[in-house]
């Protein structure tokens, strides 16, 4: 009898192994995907699972895009990533800086000037700012209506002229092409108004003229112009090859007849539009990011996705690319 209660117990020790080596094997694996990337075919982990990438105003092609690119971001990362409206290129600097977001749009001339301590950033360089890549023409409209008469820089003198935020990147626009023109911001009325603030001014008479920085078609001047006649002051060629002479982030640009109900096109100038991080990002994370914005350029439904090419993403630029950009680009 003895026996056979022993061996019984021993069945039961051993199944009672077994059962637990088994349950010992097991892998958890529930949050292996969670916040990863997927560059060189490899999953790759990160700890960040949310990104803030702050664009522009509503009516600027910052926030058009932005709202695209935060989705294939997420995609392509997993991270949740949310496009925000914002004052765009200085405010974007200082949100990164603050660690207010993780991605910026910057206009190419605000992140030199940002890296380097200059100008709205002077004495203050931001110098773990590296870029992901170069995304489009920004292109400096000075636009007005037919009823303003003002066909030329030098009629802008004592007119109410909207340049945009100080320290924002339109303002300096504003303030380089004035100065190539014999001009100051004194020899205007100033308004520091945004894209949408412009137009409506312009529309109802509030205001003369306005600058606006922003890749061609942008909504705000598309929204004026079924409202008014458009009319965009031209750059004359002359004028163009001073001021990138004095500043060589600009480029000569063509804002093309069609776009605004123009009927000719009009000449100007622009600079590059870009996508902006900080250096302690990591590596992988920047990976994603640039794999699915320039990998992805088919799914960028805005006119400017033509212009954003991973052959040319790395052109203009005139600061550091963070390594994981680098690697994909060199991939």
């Amino acid at each position: 009898m003895k026996n056979k209660k022993f061996l019984f117990l021993s069945v039961i020790s051993i199944m009672l192994l077994m059962l637990l080596a088994a349950c010992g094997g097991k892998e958890d694996t529930s949050n292996t995907n969670e916040g990863s990337t997927k560059g060189d075919n490899k999953e790759t982990t990160s700890d960040i699972k949310f990104l803030s990438m702050v664009t522009g105003g509503t009516q600027g092609t910052y926030y058009a895009l932005g709202g695209t690119f935060a989705e294939l971001i997420s995609n392509e990362t997993g991270i949740k990533t949310t496009a925000e409206v914002s004052q765009a290129s200085a405010a974007n600097v200082n949100a990164l800086k603050a660690g207010d977001a993780e991605i910026a749009f910057v206009q190419t001339d605000i992140a030199y000037y940002a890296k380097n301590g200059l100008l709205m950033f002077e004495g203050e360089p931001m110098e773990d700012l590296v870029a992901i890549g170069a995304l489009y023409p920004e292109t400096v409209h000075l636009v007005t209506t037919a009823k303003s008469g003002i066909k030329s820089f030098e009629d802008l003198k004592g007119k109410k002229v909207s340049v945009g935020a100080p320290g924002s990147g339109t303002y300096a626009n504003a303030e380089q092409l004035l100065e190539i023109h014999g001009l100051t911001m004194k020899d205007i009325q100033a308004q520091n108004l945004d894209f949408g603030e412009s137009t409506d001014g312009l529309q109802t008479g509030q205001i003369d003229a306005a600058f606006i920085t922003a890749g061609y078609p942008t909504a705000a001047v598309e929204a004026l112009s079924a409202q008014a006649d458009v009319v965009v002051v031209p750059v004359d060629s002359e004028k163009a090859k001073a001021l990138i002479e004095k500043y060589p982030y600009y480029t000569e640009d063509v804002i093309p007849a069609g776009n605004y109900g123009l009927a000719e096109d009009v000449p100007t100038v622009s600079v590059l539009a870009m996508l902006a991080v900080k250096k302690d990002l990591p590596e992988n994370v920047a990976y994603g990011i640039a794999k699915a914005i320039y990998g992805n350029t088919d799914k960028i439904g805005h006119a400017k996705g033509a212009f954003i090419k991973k052959e040319t993403a790395l052109n203009g630029i005139g600061i550091e690319v963070h390594p994981g950009a680098q690697k994909y680009f060199d991939e």
